[in-house]
């Protein structure tokens, strides 16, 4: 997918930058981006979009000295901090580029694959995905996420990549269907690829972070397994389903056994306190279970129908006001009947 420039001029890469407490990586970002695009300058141009989810450290100040510096930089600030997932699809929707790149600010995900993937974009593919070939994490890590990975896989009905994350390439045709997703609680890894309609895989080796700590302890990591689980399938439903109609079964097949024995061979049950408690038991914890499993749903169904903003920001910089009016058409899109000067206004979406 070419995008909208025309083939006489430089095609417009956005990359995409997520930023959370990332003092000690921004300038690195920064620089090995315009290293490689430096090497392609005859054919692209770029720019760089930081999405800084209220961090707490000098990570606001690093961004908008280079912003003043390079007007390619553009910067965007939450007014909180509102998840992974929700900056990157704010960094999606603001993107002014015929293709988009998003990338992690520690850079273990390594810019040099980018010549790779706008080969691949050029040659009409609209979303060109980074497959995780090896990574440096203990193998019990590894092997957990390449079983949930096949889980997540065999389990849904979307075009999902194995052995992926959020590295990617995003057509313009793409970008422009993102604004029109109205989701609680995205998990743009799935949203991206289910838009696909030419999706390929590109496979790298992720390098260890060099600085900082990572942002994703195991209770973020299983709290994203979830998300993804929950949002691109209905199977925990089936299983609540069938399991409870496996115990009814089971149940039924019981009783019918203690009555028959009961009636034709006279056998006398000892009283079973124990049995019975244990049963009353293991049928409430089946109930406990099911039912959070039906909560999980019904309460993102609850966040949805209230139709919430996915991102307030609280400024921005160097980001073109197309951008921005974008952003806040596609909220009008998903059902704000606010008009888009007013959103703007309330979100602190003004120039800084």
């Amino acid at each position: 997918m070419r995008g909208t420039s025309s083939d006489t001029e430089r095609k417009l890469i956005s990359i995409l930058i997520p930023v959370f407490n990332e003092e000690d990586n921004i300038r690195r970002a920064y620089g090995a981006v315009r290293d490689v695009f430096e090497q392609m300058n005859d054919r692209y141009a770029f720019e760089i979009i930081f999405t800084d989810n209220h961090s707490t450290d000098n990570s606001s100040a690093i961004i908008s000295e280079l912003a003043a510096k390079d007007p390619r930089v553009r910067a965007v600030r939450f007014a909180r901090n509102f998840g992974f997932q929700r900056s990157v699809l704010t960094a999606y929707r603001l993107a002014s580029g015929d293709a988009a790149i998003q990338i992690d600010c520690d850079l273990q995900d390594p810019p040099t694959v980018f010549p790779r993937f706008l080969e691949l974009w050029e040659l009409g593919h609209d979303v060109v995905v980074g497959i995780r070939r090896f990574r440096q994490e203990s193998k019990p890590l590894q092997w957990a996420r390449q079983f949930y990975y096949r889980l997540l896989k065999r389990l849904s009905d979307d075009n999902l990549m194995l052995d992926s994350g959020d590295f990617r390439l995003i057509d313009r045709t793409v970008l422009d269907q993102l604004h029109l997703i109205n989701d609680v609680a995205p998990y743009t890894r799935g949203l991206t690829s289910l838009l696909a309609t030419k999706q390929v895989g590109v496979p790298y080796d992720r390098q260890a972070r060099q600085a900082g700590v990572s942002k994703f302890p195991i209770a973020k990591l299983i709290a994203l397994a979830v998300d993804g689980m929950i949002t691109h399938s209905i199977f925990p439903l089936r299983l609540a389903a069938f399991v409870g109609l496996g115990i009814s079964m089971l149940t039924c097949l019981g009783s019918f056994f203690y009555i028959f024995a009961r009636l034709f061979f006279g056998v006398d049950w000892p009283a079973g306190f124990a049995t019975t408690t244990v049963l009353l038991l293991f049928g409430i914890s089946l109930n406990a279970i099911f039912l959070g499993i039906i909560g999980e749903y019904v309460g993102r169904i609850y966040n949805q129908v209230r139709s919430r903003p996915t991102t307030v920001i609280e400024y921005s910089v160097n980001v073109p006001s197309a951008s921005l009016d974008r952003l806040a058409l596609g909220a009008v899109a998903q059902g704000d009947t606010r008009a888009p000067a007013e959103i703007l206004r309330r979100t602190g979406t003004g120039q800084a």
